[in-house]
């Protein structure tokens, strides 16, 4: 058991506890899901449904309502489905709050992080009817979560960003908004592609990412990645290993970054490497077919939201940087 687990396993059944209680009480005054179906009332379609997941199976009797997101990308898909999202995780590093971008879908939503230790009495006391959350940050947590509210556990949320707004999609009852939106992006993701090899003769792209690390080029197997394979543009000849996650790279392998054009953002703690790499005379040459072909783009879009917003944001960029039609 870990610190964290061990520092819960104390007190979780007093909170979980009294958020029962107060649960129970507004049942009594209102009447539960369960006891509206029994009286003939109205439930919502497709309840009670089971979701099998990365954790085995959750049975949700009622459509949610109260939902908290344990991990910044989870949050973006909650919101893009429209969920009522009353907790989330909004600090990341030296993020401070949640991404601007989502707008007033979060104005009433409370920060139960940080993640890597997110707060489980304040969870508890949000009354939440599904937790969501990833065994990548959290699965030693996930026994602890299920006693607090229904939990679904995707199992990453790199690679597999689609699979889990599916998924997602399924828990919130919202498979068509779910499969509505992935399509309007993959349609809108193509459009831009297909014009931008057009007009650009099918150029390579690479993805550099500045780190508190080994600088990394990002794979096809990455969140970006995954955008610019839907764009259906191409990679340079080393960069398309379609399992591995990324090449790391020193100072002297700045070559291997290089393509047609390159893209490059910088992480919490990154900015010195940043500087170091881009004094460089190898960074110099890179995208050196055409001037002006290295291009810095936000880190929070690119890397960090892994979710539908973001891809949409980098097919924003990618339109403005190749002066294409935005297919909006």
């Amino acid at each position: 058991m870990t610190t964290l687990s061990r520092r819960w396993s104390g007190r979780l059944g007093a909170v979980v506890l009294t958020a029962a209680l107060a649960i129970g009480l507004t049942a009594c005054g209102g009447g539960s899901a369960q006891e509206s179906e029994e009286a003939g009332g109205p439930v919502a379609a497709g309840f009670p449904r089971t979701i099998q997941h990365h954790k085995g199976s959750t049975q949700l009797k009622d459509k949610p309502k109260r939902i908290v997101a344990l991990d910044n990308s989870l949050v973006e898909a909650v919101v893009a489905l429209n969920g009522n999202l009353v907790g989330g995780i909004g600090s990341y590093r030296d993020q401070k709050g949640f991404p601007p971008y989502l707008g007033d879908a979060v104005k009433n939503t409370k920060d139960v992080g940080p993640l890597d230790s997110p707060n489980l009495e304040a969870v508890a006391a949000l009354q939440p009817d599904l937790i969501v959350s990833a065994s990548v940050r959290h699965e030693d947590l996930y026994d602890q979560l299920a006693q607090i509210a229904p939990t679904v556990f995707v199992e990453t949320t790199g690679p597999t960003w689609k699979d889990n707004i599916e998924l997602l999609g399924k828990a919130l009852g919202q498979e068509q908004v779910a499969e509505q939106k992935l399509s309007a992006y993959e349609t809108r993701a193509k459009k831009i592609g297909d014009a931008i090899n057009e007009k650009e003769g099918d150029p390579t792209i690479s993805i550099v990412r500045f780190i508190d690390g080994p600088t990394r080029i990002y794979l096809p197997k990455t969140f970006s990645g995954i955008v610019l394979q839907d764009m259906g543009l191409a990679r340079p000849e080393n960069q398309r290993d379609p399992e591995e996650f990324n090449l790391e790279i020193s100072e002297e392998q700045i070559e291997q970054a290089d393509g047609d054009v390159v893209f490059y953002s910088t992480f919490s703690g990154g900015e010195e490497r940043k500087k170091r790499f881009l004094a460089n005379p190898l960074w110099k040459r890179l995208g050196a077919a055409k001037s002006g072909n290295v291009h810095e783009v936000q880190d929070e879009s690119w890397m960090t939201s892994v979710s539908i917003q973001g891809a949409d944001m980098i097919l924003d960029d990618m339109a403005k940087i190749f002066q294409v039609d935005p297919a909006k």
